[in-house]
């Protein structure tokens, strides 16, 4: 099994051949549960950090960092929503719960992923705004980047409700008394249709509008520095990038680039499965599923680090704070005892 969409194809293809009694890869289950166990710690740890770090800037919070507290949300919900209940069910082969449980995970699966994506998408859009019409960017209240957070994760849940109704508790093959959570479609081009509009919603229309940010955006950096090279007198404080907004920009072009990178070997799998009635046998197809699977997962996991690294002197200060405070409760315990 692989999370959220993944196993909807293999599903549909393989149901009618699928033997029940068929052992799985254990070698494969191993190295897919070693890899997920530290794609979990190493994203709720860094999630956990970034979340921190942001909450005790208070007064001095930005709107990028509001942003990055909202992505760090999302990301730690791919860590408790997608990669533990993924981890959980590699572990036990098959699904252990109620039909109102395996719907529950599916949607939570999928909202996780949108949620993730849209939050990304945009933060970049108000780096772009912020590059390219910055007086658009004065005008604009933090009460606006809420409304747009409030919707961001108003539509993540609303695209995601369909998962409610294609997966459901049922027995793997008729008569089988296996059951496990799996997707029905229903008609034949119920999985094509669905990995397609989810491919499309949640990697290749995103991905158009942040590379258009981004073009966009270094254009915008380009003739700002040939306008600062020739020492024009028409820049003003208010037209000149500054060097926070640079940064800022850099971080969230690397934050894109391993979305991109990540999500692509995934996503490509998917249409294959689905679109090519020659696609790779089960054992090929699961081994390639699960690559790509472990691929996807690392998105959610690097976002936090790369924040921490172009914020080297906040990751600092909270580890400071962190430390003190833990020297703190150690020596008032020592007074007590």
């Amino acid at each position: 099994m692989d999370p959220a969409i993944e196993d909807q194809p293999r599903a549909s293809r393989n149901q009618s051949s699928q033997n029940p009694s068929d052992p799985r890869d254990e070698e494969l289950a191993k190295v897919e549960i070693a890899v997920l166990a530290l794609i979990l710690v190493g994203t709720v740890a860094g999630n956990l950090l970034v979340l921190l770090a942001v909450s005790r800037l208070r007064k001095k919070r930005r709107r990028m960092h509001l942003f990055i507290l909202h992505l760090g949300v999302t990301d730690l919900g791919v860590a408790l929503f997608q990669v533990l209940p993924q981890l959980i069910w590699d572990i036990t082969f098959r699904f252990l719960g109620s039909d109102f449980l395996c719907r529950a995970v599916k949607y939570l699966q999928v909202l996780s992923m949108f949620a993730s994506t849209y939050m990304l998408l945009l933060m970049t859009v108000d780096r772009y705004i912020a590059v390219c019409h910055p007086l658009k960017t004065l005008q604009q209240p933090t009460r606006q980047a809420y409304v747009m957070i409030a919707m961001t994760w108003a539509i993540s849940c609303l695209l995601s409700t369909p998962q409610i109704f294609i997966f459901s508790l049922r027995e793997i093959r008729m008569g089988s008394g296996v059951v496990d959570c799996w997707a029905d479609f229903r008609f034949p081009w119920g999985a094509r249709a669905y990995i397609t509009w989810t491919t499309f919603s949640i990697f290749l229309v995103p991905v158009c509008v942040l590379l258009t940010c981004y073009g966009l955006m270094f254009w915008e950096i380009f003739r700002n520095l040939q306008r600062k090279t020739q020492g024009s007198s028409r820049v003003s404080s208010v037209r000149t990038i500054s060097r926070a907004k640079i940064r800022t920009a850099k971080m969230t072009f690397v934050i894109v680039l391993a979305y991109v990178l990540c999500w692509f070997p995934f996503f490509c799998v998917q249409m294959w499965t689905v679109w090519d009635e020659d696609a790779p046998d089960e054992e090929s197809s699961d081994i390639a599923f699960t690559i790509t699977m472990l691929l996807a997962s690392v998105s959610s996991c690097c976002n936090p680090w790369i924040y921490m690294f172009f914020n080297g002197s906040l990751l600092q200060d909270t580890l400071r704070h962190f430390c003190c405070c833990c020297r703190t409760t150690h020596s008032s315990l020592k007074r007590e005892n």
